[in-house]
């Protein structure tokens, strides 16, 4: 029998970090409730907008980047939404909605009901993408 999966506060999944798709989709089967369509879903958009797109999992939260060009996006659960952080979002056109204590970092928050609209988050995926990344 397989082990559920830990999760932290907010119902973040526990994922070991690690290079690559397996730990992303390990990420997204172990997200619960309704957070896992979220999380497969940003997962569908992301990798048909980008799809050559670099994925890991650090610090329990998958992130998405280009290689040779860093990560432009990662993002992460929470009891009432799934946080999707744009780490040059001040750059991008039109701004997403979230702002952050970091100048550079915009945010857009979903929640339950929320349809993403996959237009504008695969412009913004596409702007992202093209901007030299957080290098860790």
């Amino acid at each position: 029998m397989a082990e559920e999966p830990v999760l932290l506060p907010g119902g973040n999944p526990r994922i070991a970090k690690g290079d690559g798709d397996a730990p992303v989709q390990a990420y997204i089967a172990a997200t619960p409730g309704w957070k896992q369509a979220v999380a497969c879903e940003l997962d569908a958009v992301i990798t048909r907008t980008l799809p050559e797109v670099r994925k890991a999992v650090k610090w329990n939260s998958p992130f998405y980047g280009v290689a040779g060009m860093g990560w432009f996006l990662s993002f992460h659960c929470y009891t009432r939404f799934v946080k999707v952080a744009f780490f040059k979002g001040a750059e991008l056109d039109p701004l997403p909605p979230g702002t952050s204590k970091q100048p550079d970092v915009r945010y857009l928050d979903i929640r339950e009901d929320d349809a993403i609209d996959e237009a504008q988050l695969a412009g913004w995926i596409r702007q992202a993408a093209a901007i030299p990344g957080w290098l860790a």
